[in-house]
C-alpha cells in the first residue's frame, strides 16, 4: 500500500473519531507496522497466543469470541473501521484473552505492541488519545455489564442497534445473538416482534 494513501486514510479515521492524531505520529506508526488483508472467516489470533502484536482495523469487521467448556461460540466484541483488535497486549496481558476472526474481508494494521507503547508514551497528544481510547473501553464494559444486569433480551438488542448501527447491519445475526447472550431463534423472534 502507498504510504501517502495510508497516512491520509488513518488521518481521516483519527479525525472521524475526534482523536486528532498528528500526521507525524501516524507516519511513525506506519513505519513499524505491516498491513494484512484477512479473508472472511480467517482467524487473526487465538486464545493463548503471545501478545507481541496488536492491530487496528482499517476496513472490514472482525470479532473477538470465546469458546466455552461446552464448545459454544460466544461473541465478546465487534471491531470495524478504526477499532482495535487482537489488543490484549496493549492492556497488559501476556497471552491473547480471546479468539479473533474476520467477519468480512478486513484490512488490519498490525504492529508490535512494544513499539506502539513507546510511540504513545513519547508523545503527549498520543497519550491523551490513548487515555480517551481506554476511557471508551471502560464505558463499553460498563454499558455491556449493565445491559446484562438490568435489561431483558429485547432491550439489549434495541440498545445494541442504537449504539452500533453499522455493525448491526454487517454481521451475521447468529453472532449478534451470542453477543446478546441469547439463541439465534430468540433473536429472530425479537426482530419479528419489532418488525425489522
Amino acid at each position: 500500500m502507498d504510504k501517502a494513501y495510508l497516512i491520509k486514510q488513518l488521518k481521516e479515521l483519527s479525525e472521524g473519531f475526534g482523536l486528532g492524531i498528528s500526521e507525524e505520529a501516524i507516519s511513525k506508526a506506519i513505519g513499524f507496522s505491516r498491513f494484512k488483508v484477512f479473508s472472511k472467516g480467517e482467524v487473526l489470533a487465538r486464545t493463548g497466543d503471545k501478545t507481541i502484536t496488536a492491530g487496528l482495523v482499517i476496513s472490514g469487521v472482525v470479532r473477538s469470541y470465546y469458546v466455552d467448556a461446552d464448545g459454544n461460540d460466544i461473541t465478546q466484541y465487534f471491531a470495524s473501521e478504526a477499532g482495535w483488535c487482537i489488543d490484549s497486549g496493549m492492556i497488559g496481558f501476556d497471552e491473547m484473552q480471546a479468539n479473533w476472526e474476520a467477519l468480512e474481508d478486513a484490512t488490519v494494521m498490525l504492529f508490535d505492541v512494544k513499539d506502539m507503547k513507546e510511540l504513545i508514551n513519547g508523545d503527549e497528544h498520543l497519550k491523551n488519545a490513548w487515555i480517551s481510547v481506554l476511557e471508551s473501553g471502560m464505558r463499553y464494559k460498563v454499558y455491556r455489564e449493565n445491559a446484562f444486569l438490568v435489561e431483558n433480551a429485547t432491550e439489549r438488542y434495541v440498545t445494541f442497534r442504537k449504539r452500533y448501527p453499522a455493525i448491526a447491519n454487517r454481521v451475521p445475526q447468529r453472532y449478534i445473538a451470542t453477543y446478546l447472550g441469547i439463541t439465534p431463534e430468540s433473536l429472530s423472534r425479537i426482530r419479528s416482534s419489532l418488525k425489522e
